[in-house]
């Protein structure tokens, strides 16, 4: 490694470390680190800040904007918040149904939206079902929890549903229906294998009360707070348009038309908005994820100053060289993706390991490489509560909920809660994934 290359490296690290110490300072500290890094790049004569610029995926972020759009006009439409309040009277209110329902169909929306707006619209109406049924922390913890890993999930099962995924559509890497034919079937095994281990074997439910009159009371209760809340059709339909035709473009049209992800994604949400231009005006107002843009455009900055000093290619490299059998390192590769994601998040660790895949996929069919980085990142993120943005959400949602236990005392749903929960759904992916990763190499690609 030389100075060059421990110099970029080291700023990436210490940028990324800082930003997950100290989160509310988070966006300050990565635009800080992306100043630094051009500004060192043109002292050190690396690369010019317009060649910095260049190699940015612009496209990526595009898709970022206009899905994180998109899912605000889906959500207008309290389509999701009825949906959990169905859900809740399919679980008749009783507790093992409300875990695994929950969370499976917290698993099918991550799919469509992201997952910070998955939450925001299913939490609610089951935090109110756990304070009129009383819950216990142990009960609360395992289901918020299994939750959260299968929001992970979810958002890894579509190219649509996350930033790694988006990030391997957006720069052409898999197509839209390479990714989903890779990754819903891995994706729906572990997130149904993890609810039938913690119903069957850790059964958090036990402690719970159930009788059929607290449940009928939870139900009558429940009906009459969302009595008045209707479907609001004319925010729902335009939404149901653009993703229909979305899918059309990715699915169906030709390359020969050149018809982009992004460009595709730009037009379904220009769609959903201009349907109801007033509100539409109003969400490109208001509820722009600038803060994500903002964040991912300096992380790209940073990624691509330590590429140009050639440190993910000799970091390839020294993986490849290691005395193992081919498939043995990148079994290696995938838990190193892992461990990184649960230490650093998401984002710097999709984009800083695509290098390597990159090198890894020349030597191996691609698909599996691609797939597989996408779920260990998914494993790691869902290692600890803070690898994940929708952790410290659900963290702050309980809180502000003031939700009691059977006890009367306050429930708390913080890291250390969170813990044993993570520890079990980054044992489970992790493992559905190297699974499936050596099985599809072993085949000769894809499934």
């Amino acid at each position: 490694m030389n100075a060059e290359q421990l110099l970029f490296a080291a700023l990436l690290i210490c940028v990324i470390v800082l930003q997950a110490a100290l989160p509310s300072l988070r966006l300050l500290i990565v635009l800080a680190g992306g100043a630094l890094t051009c500004l060192a790049c043109v002292v050190l004569k690396v690369a010019t800040v317009a060649q910095l610029f260049a190699d940015v995926p612009w496209d990526v972020l595009v898709i970022l904007v206009a899905l994180g759009l998109y899912a605000e006009r889906l959500a207008d439409s309290r389509l999701f918040g009825l949906a959990s309040v169905g859900v809740t009277r399919l679980a008749g209110a009783r507790p093992v149904a409300l875990t695994a329902l929950f969370s499976f169909g917290t698993y099918l929306v991550s799919g469509v939206v992201n997952n910070i707006t998955a939450l925001l619209v299913v939490l609610p109406v089951l935090l109110s079902v756990f304070a009129l049924i009383g819950v216990t922390r142990r009960y609360t913890t395992w289901t918020l929890g299994l939750m959260l890993v299968a929001c992970n999930l979810g958002g890894a099962a579509t190219p649509i549903g996350d930033f790694p995924a988006v990030l391997l559509l957006g720069r052409g890497t898999l197509s839209f229906r390479e990714y989903l034919a890779g990754a819903v079937l891995p994706t729906f095994l572990a997130v149904w294998l993890l609810i039938g281990l913690v119903v069957l074997f850790v059964r958090p439910a036990r402690d719970v009360v159930s009788t059929g009159l607290s449940r009928r009371l939870t139900l009558a209760t429940l009906g009459a707070l969302y009595r008045g809340v209707k479907l609001d059709w004319a925010s729902l339909w335009p939404a149901l348009v653009a993703m229909a035709l979305m899918l059309a473009g990715w699915l169906l049209a030709p390359a020969s038309w050149g018809l982009t992800p992004e460009l595709v994604c730009w037009v379904g949400a220009g769609v959903a908005l201009l349907a109801q231009p007033r509100s539409g005006e109003r969400l490109l107002r208001t509820r722009v994820d600038v803060e994500s843009a903002l964040f991912l455009l300096a992380l790209f900055l940073m990624v691509a100053a330590v590429r140009r000093t050639g440190l993910f290619t000799e970091a390839a490299r020294w993986l490849t060289s290691l005395p193992l059998p081919p498939l043995a390192q990148v079994v290696v590769f995938l838990v190193v993706a892992a461990v990184s994601t649960g230490l650093f998040s998401a984002g710097p660790s999709m984009a800083a390991l695509l290098e390597v895949a990159d090198v890894l996929s020349k030597q191996h069919p691609a698909e599996p490489i691609y797939i597989g980085l996408a779920l260990s990142v998914c494993a790691g993120s869902s290692l600890f509560l803070t690898a994940a943005t929708s952790g410290p959400l659900t963290q702050s949602l309980v809180e502000r909920s003031k939700l009691k236990d059977l006890r009367g005392e306050r429930v708390r749903f913080g890291f250390t809660e969170f813990l044993p929960v993570g520890l079990l759904g980054f044992s489970v992916i992790l493992l559905v994934n190297i699974a499936r990763t050596v099985w599809a190499l072993s085949a000769g690609g894809a499934p």
